[in-house]
């Protein structure tokens, strides 16, 4: 699996546990599911993504693109 694979992989998590527990715990919780939607627009216009500085410094193999390419 490589970064770009990993970074979906994540953020799709990040939104349905998100979207889970706003239902289930307490509303507040769909801030964190607007957080990860604002960082995936702020990455597709400044070409950043905090994730893969992350990935890459984790040890995450590049291969593919990423999703600041």
């Amino acid at each position: 699996m490589n970064i770009n694979d990993t970074i979906k992989l994540i953020a799709g998590s990040f939104v349905l546990i998100s979207l889970t527990l706003g239902y289930f715990v307490n509303e507040y919780f769909y801030f964190f599911t607007a957080f990860v939607a604002v960082n995936l627009i702020q990455s597709s216009f400044t070409k950043w993504c905090l994730m893969e500085d992350i990935l890459k410094k984790a040890g995450m193999k590049e291969g593919g693109n990423s999703c600041s390419v």
